[in-house]
């Protein structure tokens, strides 16, 4: 058995730096996200950028052979925009205090809130090399003298080594639907109470009526005329509510073309008109909705394309589950439930950190109460 001395550390600058051999040795469970396609084109293409700040500090064990049998995906950060840490009061509480919150170090996906695998280990590596990861990481954070490290949407086999090295843990809510081995829409369907069914009969006929025809297209089908349309609905959508599109069309482009079928389009169009989006991507078991746009005003189509056609993708394809993205409490009614997710933030300032601590027991006490308020709406009928 090899020890921890038998390891090196070194620091990525980008994703790309790690040859494909290497990112397909680790065990990321197929995961979209946590890849070098994913990862490197958002650094490459602009949207995870030093410029935008997002300064890439992947952290890499390597062991004697030269292999890297453990990563961590990291990034330096002077903002919060884009990884939906929910610290945009924390800058303020740290200047009270005389100190400065950023820079801060983050290990998340950009712009993607979706929980998954970030003390990543290869097929081959023992799981104590997480620990170690942790503490590499803990290490790096004091040299650098940020105010913290933030390690966001983390599974449950992470979440305990990262709270055993000293790290506070918080808990969030999402929306996530659930296949309970349903046959078809309609199974699915039959498990909602009257009243909600009908409801949600009418949206989709909303869309039926409007005599959109819909598809649905992996990455590598998507035919070239249709990406001028889909970039500019995503970028529609985040420009009409204040937001920075992130990514480039080249981005998805391009994306598309090196995930194929992990990639998903939900597509409505009149006639041959591209007429509304939404993208999506997929692992084994789990399809994750990401980003929507539309040029006409047709009532429900949003629900259409960014729910009912995932949910129908889902029971199709035998996936487990369908995580549309954060918040939203309106997805409770098409019958998506309150999950749990959590994070975990090492803070360097003594005084912070108990600060710190106690808000998140406070809060995690409100989460549970929300939750389970929000269980409580859901559209499926009594178990009897």
């Amino acid at each position: 058995m090899s020890s921890l001395a038998d390891y090196s550390l070194s620091i990525l600058r980008s994703a790309d730096e790690m040859d494909q051999a290497s990112w397909s040795q680790l065990a990321v469970a197929g995961d979209p996200f946590l890849s070098r396609a994913f990862l490197g084109l958002a650094e490459s293409t602009g949207a995870a950028s030093a410029r935008l700040g997002w300064q890439a500090m992947h952290l890499a064990l390597r062991d004697s052979q030269n292999s890297i049998a453990a990563f961590l995906p990291l990034y330096l950060r002077h903002h919060s925009f884009g990884d939906f840490s929910r610290d945009w009061q924390w800058a303020q509480a740290w200047q009270a205090a005389g100190l400065n919150y950023y820079p801060k170090l983050v290990s998340a996906v950009p712009f993607t809130p979706s929980p998954g695998s970030r003390c990543v280990l290869s097929q081959s590596a023992s799981p104590h090399l997480r620990s170690q990861l942790i503490a590499s990481c803990i290490e790096l954070a004091t040299e650098l003298e940020v105010s913290s490290w933030q390690c966001l949407f983390v599974p449950q086999h992470e979440r305990h080594v990262l709270l055993d090295a000293g790290l506070l843990l918080r808990k969030g809510v999402q929306f996530h639907w659930l296949n309970r081995q349903y046959r078809d829409f309609d199974d699915y369907l039959a498990t909602f109470t009257a009243d909600k069914r009908k409801k949600l009969k009418r949206e989709r006929r909303y869309v039926s009526d409007a005599q959109l025809r819909l598809e649905t297209w992996h990455g590598h089908e998507v035919q070239s005329q249709y990406w001028p349309a889909i970039y500019r609905q995503y970028s529609n959508t985040f420009r009409r509510y204040g937001n920075h599109p992130a990514f480039s069309r080249a981005f998805f482009q391009q994306i598309a073309a090196q995930l194929g079928e992990q990639m998903v389009i939900f597509a409505a169009l009149a006639g041959e008109e591209l007429v509304a989006s939404a993208i999506c991507y997929r692992n084994d078991t789990t399809l994750f909705g990401r980003h929507w746009g539309a040029d006409i005003d047709c009532p429900g189509l949003h629900f259409e394309l960014c729910y009912y056609q995932g949910i129908e993708y889902g029971i199709a394809h035998g996936l487990q589950r369908f995580e549309p993205g954060a918040q939203g409490e309106h997805k409770l009614a098409r019958g998506f439930e309150p999950v749990e997710t959590w994070s975990a933030y090492w803070i360097a300032h003594d005084g912070m950190r108990d600060s710190v601590a106690r808000y998140f027991a406070q809060e995690e006490q409100s989460t549970d109460e929300y939750q389970l308020a929000m269980a409580s709406h859901l559209p499926f009928k009594l178990s009897t």
